[in-house]
Protein backbone atom coordinates (compact mmCIF):
# COMPACT_ATOMS: atom_id res chain seq x y z
CA UNK A 1 0.00 0.00 0.00
CA UNK A 2 1.42 3.50 -1.06
CA UNK A 3 1.84 6.19 1.86
CA UNK A 4 -1.18 8.80 1.46
CA UNK A 5 0.06 12.41 0.92
CA UNK A 6 -0.19 14.89 3.63
CA UNK A 7 -2.95 17.11 3.46
CA UNK A 8 -0.22 20.60 2.30
CA UNK A 9 1.61 17.89 -0.39
CA UNK A 10 -2.21 16.51 -1.67
CA UNK A 11 -3.44 20.25 -1.89
CA UNK A 12 0.15 20.59 -3.89
CA UNK A 13 -0.85 18.15 -5.76
CA UNK A 14 -4.11 19.07 -6.88
CA UNK A 15 -2.57 22.52 -7.79
CA UNK A 16 -0.45 20.78 -10.27
CA UNK A 17 -3.02 18.75 -11.45
CA UNK A 18 -5.67 21.62 -12.03
CA UNK A 19 -3.31 23.51 -13.41
CA UNK A 20 -1.52 21.41 -16.29
CA UNK A 21 -5.12 19.61 -16.84
CA UNK A 22 -6.72 23.72 -17.90
CA UNK A 23 -2.95 24.44 -19.58
CA UNK A 24 -3.66 21.19 -21.71
CA UNK A 25 -7.34 21.97 -22.15
CA UNK A 26 -6.65 25.90 -23.65
CA UNK A 27 -3.57 24.79 -25.34
CA UNK A 28 -5.97 22.57 -27.42
CA UNK A 29 -8.08 25.49 -27.98
CA UNK A 30 -5.69 27.27 -29.06
CA UNK A 31 -5.35 24.44 -31.28
CA UNK A 32 -8.68 23.82 -32.69
CA UNK A 33 -8.47 27.89 -33.24
CA UNK A 34 -5.11 27.75 -35.24
CA UNK A 35 -6.31 24.31 -37.58
CA UNK A 36 -9.67 25.90 -38.54
CA UNK A 37 -7.85 29.34 -39.85
CA UNK A 38 -5.54 27.37 -41.75
CA UNK A 39 -8.31 24.80 -42.99
CA UNK A 40 -10.74 28.12 -43.88
CA UNK A 41 -8.79 30.89 -45.25
CA UNK A 42 -7.84 31.53 -48.89
CA UNK A 43 -4.51 33.13 -47.47
CA UNK A 44 -1.12 31.25 -48.14
CA UNK A 45 0.25 33.36 -45.48
CA UNK A 46 -1.47 33.19 -42.94
CA UNK A 47 -2.14 28.75 -43.89
CA UNK A 48 1.43 28.87 -42.89
CA UNK A 49 1.66 31.01 -39.91
CA UNK A 50 -1.12 28.89 -38.54
CA UNK A 51 0.61 25.25 -38.77
CA UNK A 52 4.17 26.84 -37.84
CA UNK A 53 2.16 28.24 -34.94
CA UNK A 54 0.27 24.78 -34.50
CA UNK A 55 3.88 23.06 -34.79
CA UNK A 56 5.28 25.20 -31.68
CA UNK A 57 2.34 24.02 -29.21
CA UNK A 58 2.71 20.72 -30.49
CA UNK A 59 6.65 20.71 -29.97
CA UNK A 60 7.27 22.59 -27.27
CA UNK A 61 3.90 22.64 -25.06
CA UNK A 62 1.75 19.86 -25.79
CA UNK A 63 3.85 17.32 -24.09
CA UNK A 64 5.20 18.97 -21.26
CA UNK A 65 2.16 19.93 -19.87
CA UNK A 66 0.37 16.35 -21.27
CA UNK A 67 2.96 14.61 -19.13
CA UNK A 68 2.69 16.99 -16.10
CA UNK A 69 -0.97 16.40 -16.25
CA UNK A 70 -0.63 12.43 -16.15
CA UNK A 71 2.34 12.46 -13.36
CA UNK A 72 0.29 14.79 -11.52
CA UNK A 73 -2.36 12.70 -11.99
CA UNK A 74 -0.99 9.15 -10.88
CA UNK A 75 0.41 11.24 -7.50
CA UNK A 76 -3.21 12.28 -6.70
CA UNK A 77 -4.90 8.82 -7.19
CA UNK A 78 -2.01 6.86 -5.79
CA UNK A 79 -1.78 9.27 -2.91
CA UNK A 80 -5.24 9.80 -1.84
CA UNK A 81 -8.09 7.44 -0.98
CA UNK A 82 -9.49 7.61 -4.64
CA UNK A 83 -6.71 5.19 -5.72
CA UNK A 84 -5.79 4.09 -9.17
CA UNK A 85 -8.38 1.39 -9.53
CA UNK A 86 -10.76 2.17 -6.84
CA UNK A 87 -13.23 4.22 -8.57
CA UNK A 88 -14.43 4.00 -12.22
CA UNK A 89 -14.28 8.15 -13.12
CA UNK A 90 -10.55 7.69 -11.82
CA UNK A 91 -9.60 4.28 -14.37
CA UNK A 92 -11.65 6.64 -17.23
CA UNK A 93 -9.31 9.63 -16.63
CA UNK A 94 -6.55 7.64 -16.46
CA UNK A 95 -7.02 5.80 -19.63
CA UNK A 96 -8.04 8.55 -21.51
CA UNK A 97 -4.77 10.81 -20.60
CA UNK A 98 -2.91 7.87 -21.40
CA UNK A 99 -4.69 7.66 -24.59
CA UNK A 100 -4.82 11.46 -25.75
CA UNK A 101 -0.87 11.64 -24.45
CA UNK A 102 0.00 9.14 -27.11
CA UNK A 103 -2.51 10.03 -29.50
CA UNK A 104 -0.46 13.55 -29.16
CA UNK A 105 2.79 11.60 -29.98
CA UNK A 106 2.05 9.79 -32.81
CA UNK A 107 -0.64 11.24 -34.57
CA UNK A 108 -1.30 14.93 -33.82
CA UNK A 109 2.48 16.21 -33.82
CA UNK A 110 3.02 13.84 -37.32
CA UNK A 111 0.23 15.72 -38.98
CA UNK A 112 0.66 18.97 -37.84
CA UNK A 113 4.22 18.27 -38.69
CA UNK A 114 2.89 16.74 -42.32
CA UNK A 115 1.07 19.97 -43.12
CA UNK A 116 4.51 22.15 -42.14
CA UNK A 117 6.36 20.75 -44.27
CA UNK A 118 4.09 20.34 -47.17
CA UNK A 119 2.97 24.72 -46.48
CA UNK A 120 6.95 25.41 -45.82
CA UNK A 121 7.35 23.82 -49.76
CA UNK A 122 4.81 26.11 -51.09
CA UNK A 123 1.92 23.68 -51.58
CA UNK A 124 -1.31 23.92 -50.05
CA UNK A 125 -2.89 22.85 -47.01
CA UNK A 126 -2.75 18.41 -47.34
CA UNK A 127 -5.43 17.55 -45.78
CA UNK A 128 -7.70 19.45 -43.10
CA UNK A 129 -8.42 17.03 -41.17
CA UNK A 130 -4.59 16.84 -40.00
CA UNK A 131 -5.11 20.01 -38.11
CA UNK A 132 -8.30 19.71 -37.00
CA UNK A 133 -9.02 16.31 -36.03
CA UNK A 134 -6.57 15.95 -33.14
CA UNK A 135 -7.51 18.81 -31.11
CA UNK A 136 -11.66 17.85 -31.92
CA UNK A 137 -10.99 14.34 -30.57
CA UNK A 138 -8.14 16.21 -27.48
CA UNK A 139 -11.05 18.88 -26.89
CA UNK A 140 -13.77 16.04 -26.64
CA UNK A 141 -11.74 14.02 -24.62
CA UNK A 142 -10.64 16.62 -22.14
CA UNK A 143 -14.25 18.59 -21.32
CA UNK A 144 -15.55 14.55 -20.49
CA UNK A 145 -12.35 14.27 -18.39
CA UNK A 146 -13.37 17.65 -16.50
CA UNK A 147 -16.99 16.50 -16.23
CA UNK A 148 -16.35 13.10 -14.82
CA UNK A 149 -13.86 15.04 -12.68
CA UNK A 150 -16.62 16.89 -10.83
CA UNK A 151 -19.85 14.58 -11.02
CA UNK A 152 -17.71 11.71 -9.88
CA UNK A 153 -19.81 8.96 -11.77
CA UNK A 154 -20.07 5.30 -12.04
CA UNK A 155 -18.98 4.58 -8.17
CA UNK A 156 -16.51 1.48 -6.86
CA UNK A 157 -14.87 -0.90 -9.46
CA UNK A 158 -14.81 -4.51 -8.43
CA UNK A 159 -11.58 -3.48 -6.48
CA UNK A 160 -12.75 -0.64 -4.82
CA UNK A 161 -15.92 -2.83 -3.59
CA UNK A 162 -13.42 -5.48 -2.22
CA UNK A 163 -11.07 -3.23 -0.42
CA UNK A 164 -13.90 -0.83 0.91
CA UNK A 165 -15.49 -4.75 2.70
CA UNK A 166 -13.05 -5.73 4.89
CA UNK A 167 -12.89 -1.98 5.76
CA UNK A 168 -16.33 -1.60 6.80
CA UNK A 169 -16.30 -4.70 8.53
CA UNK A 170 -13.71 -3.66 10.60
CA UNK A 171 -15.38 -0.78 12.11
CA UNK A 172 -18.82 -2.45 12.53
CA UNK A 173 -16.53 -5.33 15.02
CA UNK A 174 -15.35 -2.71 17.17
Amino acid sequence: MTPKLSRPARRAALVVHVTASASWLGLTLGLLALGATAATTGSAVTVEASVRAMKLFADWLLLPVAFLTLLSGLVLSLGTAWGLARHRWVCTKFWLTLATTTATVFALRPGVNAAVAAVAAGGPLPDAGDVLMGPVVSLSAYVFMTVISLLKPWGLTRRGRRLRTPARRTLQGA
